[in-house]
């Protein structure tokens, strides 16, 4: 499977709703989880969790770079901090509200704090974990970034936050971000997002109702949309020179006007997701989206076929004559 195929199979399973089940215990195990505050990391807990011996910086012993800690109701980790080669730590499902015990995690690569109780990052020790390349504070209580610098982070994912804002996104501040996972929070608009390298946005499931911004990101090639309140694609800029795949399912586009911004990426637009859009019922959707879009090797799940795109250059051509006027007799 090529990349791309690997992106839109991901970028399809993306915005489908799980089910929740519930399995019992009803408000009695609703209340004593809100009561328990969790306990304290020992040393027996952190010994059952860790894995992978690798040799240590300067090859001169071993140590074991891994540690999973996942759902084992901490709400203090101060005891890790004598573990100075762990490489990736998993914390998730936790009621860590504080990571600061992890600055002299200085080889830090991978770290996954998802659905703790982080509600704020100021004086988060992150600018010292200096080869941090991976991070992941999906399902916490985050309503901005602020306080959080890694210039060496590759990949970032804050999904299920209320972020209502994003100008700490600078390139100062994420110079080497590729991928940024911001879906399931409260935007209303992508400005302030200032990342030069970035490739990879993911904002489905937001409030946002208009693109802003989006010139700064000449890098990018997959921008997920799906599930926000668009009604139409003013905001696209011709900078978007690499993006080749857009998803913007189960927003409010209501007619193929709406998408007119989208023929300034016509040369490099591929992949093109408008289904659960009011559009998508008027006669001739595909014909007209093809129209505007020629290169299009695929329109929502399916492949544009031969017959389509021979039936837009015919009909674009037909357009063409039309409005090219009869030279005038001498």
């Amino acid at each position: 499977m090529s990349d791309m195929d690997e992106d839109e199979a991901l970028s399809d399973a993306e915005g489908e709703e799980e089910e929740v089940v519930n399995e019992g215990g009803g408000e009695e195990e609703e209340e004593e989880e809100e009561q328990f505050k969790g306990f304290p990391l020992t040393q027996e807990t952190i010994s059952q969790g860790l894995s992978l011996l690798c040799r240590t910086e300067y090859g001169l012993g071993h140590a074991f770079v891994k540690l999973d800690l996942r759902n084992k109701g901490l709400n203090d980790i101060t005891a890790i901090g004598n573990y100075i080669h762990i490489r990736f730590l998993d914390v998730s499902n936790n009621y860590l509200a504080d990571l600061s015990p992890l600055v002299s995690l200085t080889q830090l690569l991978w770290l996954k704090v998802d659905n703790n109780a982080m509600a704020c990052l100021e004086g988060q020790p992150f600018d010292q974990l200096t080869y941090l390349q991976w991070l992941s504070m999906a399902g916490n209580r985050l309503t901005d970034v602020e306080g959080l610098v890694a210039p060496t982070l590759e990949s970032l994912s804050l999904t299920g936050n209320n972020i209502q804002r994003m100008k700490a996104f600078q390139s100062g501040c994420f110079s080497n971000l590729v991928t940024l996972e911001i879906r399931g929070n409260k935007l209303d608009t992508t400005a302030a997002i200032n990342l030069p390298n970035l490739q990879k946005l993911f904002l489905a499931q937001n409030v946002i109702n208009r693109l802003e911004g989006l010139q700064r990101l000449q890098r990018l090639v997959i921008l997920h949309l799906r599930d926000n309140q668009l009604e139409s694609m003013d905001g696209i800029s011709p900078c978007l020179k690499c993006l080749r795949y857009l998803n913007v399912r189960g927003n409010s586009i209501g007619d193929v006007k709406a998408l007119q911004c989208l023929g300034l990426l016509s040369e490099t637009l591929k992949a093109l997701v408008l289904s659960d859009n009011p559009l998508v019922e008027l006669s001739d959707y595909r014909l007209n989206v093809l129209m505007l879009l020629p290169q299009l090797d695929r329109l929502d799940k399916d492949p544009v076929s031969l017959e389509e795109r021979v039936e837009a250059e015919d009909r674009i051509r037909e357009l063409n004559e039309e409005e090219t006027p009869e030279p005038k007799d001498l």
